[in-house]
Parts: C-alpha cells; sequence; structure tokens
C-alpha cells in the first residue's frame, strides 16, 4: 500500500509536468522504501469570504496554484534537495503568482505603492535573513535567503534592501509591475471611502489576498521555514508586519518549522511562530497542540485572526486557523497531495 502510494505521487506530479524530469530512479526507491521522508506544507495566506461565498471558478484559481506550489516543492525534496531550497522555490513561485498578497499582485499602502516583507529560517543553521518595506525586488524571498547568506545581519529594510539586491544581482522590477488591475481598483475604492470619511472596511469585509508561507522537511531531517508578503491594504506607508520578522511570522530551528498568517500586530505581539518552538520544547506539547495553543489560545483570546503551518522534525504536520478560511496544501513522501481552503 505504501509503495502504491509514492507510485501515485510521482504520477500525480510527473502529469502535471511539475517534477524535474532529472529525479533519479534511486530517489524514487529510497522514498519508496520509506528511508528518504520528506514533508512539504504551504499556505496562501489566511481570511476571505465564508465558505460558499466564493464563486467555484475562483476557488478553482487557488486550488491549482496551491497545487503547482506543492509540485515544485516535493520536485526539490523528493530528489533529495533541501528543505532551504523548496521553500525558496515554492514562495518565489507564490510571489509569481497574482493571486496572493505578495509579490505580484500584493495590495497597496496608502500611498498605493506595493510595499514588499520577506524572511526565510534555517532550522540546520538557525541562520535568518529578512527584507522589509522593499519596492523593486521581484522576488523579496530570495532577497530574504541573499542577507541570510551573503551577510552578517538578519534584516534589511527599504532603499538600503533594495540596493543590496541591486548590488548582488538579484531580479529588479519597476514599482508598477507588482501592482494588477484588481489590487489598483480595490485601493482606489478604499481610497474614496478615507476621503469621504466613511469607516474603513473591516476585515471582515476585506477579501482576503493572503500572505503566502512554506515549511518544509528535508530527506536528511533538516527544517526550513519561510514567509512573504504585501501587508495589508492601506496600511500607512513604512508599516512593517510580521512576515519578515522572526520568531513572529516566520520560525524554524531543529524541532518545528512555522510560517504565520493574520493580521500581523497579534503575531508580532505574541512572538508567535516561536511560541509554537516554546510550546513544544518548555510545555512538552505536541506539535498539533501547541500550534492550536498560539492561534486560538494566544492570539484569539486577544482578538488576533490568521492560522499558520508548521511541521516538525518528525513530519507531523499542523495548519489551525481561526478566520473564515486559509489557503492551504501538504504533501510528503508517504502521502498525497491535499489542498484545502475552509
Amino acid at each position: 500500500m505504501k509503495h502504491m502510494r509514492i507510485i501515485l505521487l510521482f504520477a500525480f506530479i510527473f502529469v502535471c509536468g511539475w517534477l524535474p524530469a532529472q529525479v533519479s530512479q534511486d530517489a524514487a526507491n529510497q522514498s519508496a522504501s520509506g528511508s528518504r521522508h520528506w514533508v512539504l506544507v504551504v499556505h496562501g495566506g489566511a481570511g476571505g469570504p465564508a465558505k460558499g461565498n466564493m464563486k467555484p471558478e475562483r476557488e478553482k484559481q487557488y486550488t491549482d496554484s496551491i497545487s503547482r506550489a506543492l509540485g515544485i516543492g516535493s520536485g526539490i525534496l523528493a530528489s533529495g534537495g533541501s528543505s532551504l531550497d523548496a521553500v525558496e522555490a515554492v514562495i518565489r513561485f507564490m510571489e509569481d503568482c497574482p493571486l496572493f498578497n505578495a509579490g505580484k499582485g500584493a495590495v497597496l499602502d496608502e500611498d498605493g505603492k506595493a510595499e514588499l516583507d520577506a524572511s526565510i529560517m534555517d532550522g540546520k543553521t538557525g541562520k535568518a535573513g529578512a527584507v522589509g518595506g522593499v519596492t523593486i525586488i521581484k522576488n523579496p524571498i530570495t532577497a530574504a535567503r541573499a542577507v541570510m547568506d551573503k551577510t552578517d545581519h538578519v534584516m534589511l529594510i527599504g532603499p538600503g534592501a533594495d540596493a543590496f539586491a541591486r548590488t548582488h544581482g538579484l531580479e529588479i522590477a519597476d514599482p508598477s509591475y507588482f501592482i494588477t488591475p484588481e489590487r489598483y481598483e480595490a485601493w482606489k475604492a478604499a481610497k474614496q471611502k478615507t476621503r469621504t470619511e466613511q469607516p474603513a472596511p473591516s476585515s471582515e469585509e476585506k477579501e482576503k489576498k493572503g500572505t503566502v508561507g512554506c515549511v518544509a522537511l528535508d530527506v536528511n531531517g533538516n527544517l526550513a521555514a519561510g514567509t512573504s508578503t504585501g501587508g495589508m491594504m492601506m496600511k500607512m506607508s513604512g508599516r512593517v508586519g510580521d512576515s519578515p520578522i522572526i520568531g513572529a511570522g516566520t520560525w524554524a530551528d531543529k524541532n518545528c518549522a512555522v510560517s504565520c498568517t493574520g493580521h500581523g500586530e497579534f503575531f508580532i505581539r505574541n512572538c508567535a511562530a516561536y511560541n509554537v518552538a516554546v510550546q513544544m520544547l518548555y510545555a512538552g506539547k505536541p506539535l498539533a497542540e501547541a500550534a492550536h495553543f498560539v492561534i486560538f489560545d494566544l492570539l484569539k483570546a486577544k482578538g488576533g485572526e490568521g492560522g499558520l503551518i508548521a511541521v516538525d522534525k518528525d513530519g507531523n504536520i499542523a495548519m489551525p486557523f481561526s478566520s473564515n478560511a486559509m489557503f492551504r496544501g501538504t504533501v510528503s513522501a508517504r502521502a498525497l497531495p491535499l489542498v484545502s481552503i475552509y
């Protein structure tokens, strides 16, 4: 039965054209034998309309995109690639997909600009990198990794981060690249409400276009996590949420990897991502219990809405959320892809 699941997984990936052709038969055999266990979990943000209120064709766009993200990451992990490489590749794809609030298609600040944040963390080494408030970096997650790999720092922000990306040959885009017609119209409507002194739309009224994130366990037992976002629609210029803050929006160590999505200020004030690790380390809670505690007992009790994805060193996963929905998916060497919204 286990061998049949592995065969079906590889058939799924090859049929969709998302697994590189160079994946060796040796890697497939090792996965089938159970000696090379890997796990991938992705999210496309928490929030959005309640179940039944999204058009079926729109739902399919999201689920198809999550499936493609899973295919990209599983191709890397199944061929023996690192969790760090898988996390970066998955988030790059999602930053390029205008459905999500990261990279192209990010929401706009009060001045009509896309200001982007991202972070990545390597559980094996404890190293991390982040960028905040960047405006011309096509893939902020790659800039975050470059900060981690090529500097002694953890976070670079604003013009300094943009200049760093140019210097290190990262792909640069005109600020207009990130603005889609849909996002621009949403910004105009929000701006008009502000000018007429109408109440700003509540979080329930807004159609959430979520922050993206990924956590992974590779065949060598190493964990990694990453998160990328455009923040909140009509946020103050210069506002930074939890996504680029290590311990708030992203965390990875040798026990677990976590990526968060939701109302960033609450996640920052409660060190949400790190708190999952803390609950496991000091309270002895299993991953699912620790993640549930953070989302519901810690955050929701204080008015903070959102969710997180997490994986531990044994391949257990958790995906709790307190919002109407959370776009999410998971796949592993031992389980077929699963994509969910509600």
